[in-house]
């Protein structure tokens, strides 16, 4: 029997996908529990035509996440912050202050949690930091972080 999943169910599927299932499983434990419903060809057709369009989606974004990556590739970003005598930071650079600085300058809006810092920034110098666009699409990103002042390291 074609059952169209209501819910995701362990080891068979997840919600909205067709499968064929033994008459007696569907009968006795699926359909009862809410977990599915027999599927018609009108369900059947709609599960296809939403699959489909749940593709193209994907597709989409990852083309779209694929391109902002060309932009920000080899992206080099300033950060100016209050530093000490030996390059110290008075504070830290976080994934927020780099997400800002990538809306500011690139023009490219990055949730900070997509920034990959594995800890702060405490440091004047140069890091490459990860920037995860989409599950399958990640940019790495130059960030430089001069003192106020314009000067690095050795400034």
């Amino acid at each position: 029997m074609k059952v169209l999943l209501l819910q995701d169910v362990p080891a068979l599927g997840i919600r909205g996908e067709i499968r064929d299932v033994a008459d007696g499983y569907a009968r006795n434990y699926l359909i009862p529990r809410g977990l599915a419903r027999q599927a018609s060809t009108g369900i059947e057709r709609a599960a296809r035509v939403r699959a489909d369009s749940a593709a193209a989606r994907s597709a989409r974004a990852i083309q779209e996440a694929r391109e902002t990556a060309a932009r920000l590739n080899g992206f080099s970003l300033t950060i100016r912050a209050r530093a000490g005598e030996k390059g110290r930071l008075f504070g830290s650079v976080t994934s927020q202050d780099i997400a800002n600085g990538l809306a500011a300058v690139a023009g490219v809006t990055v949730d900070r949690r997509r920034v990959l810092l594995d800890d702060t920034i405490k440091t004047l110098g140069t890091y490459r930091v990860g920037v995860r666009l989409h599950s399958q699409v990640q940019a790495v990103v130059e960030v430089r972080v001069e003192g106020e002042d314009g000067r690095g390291v050795t400034g």
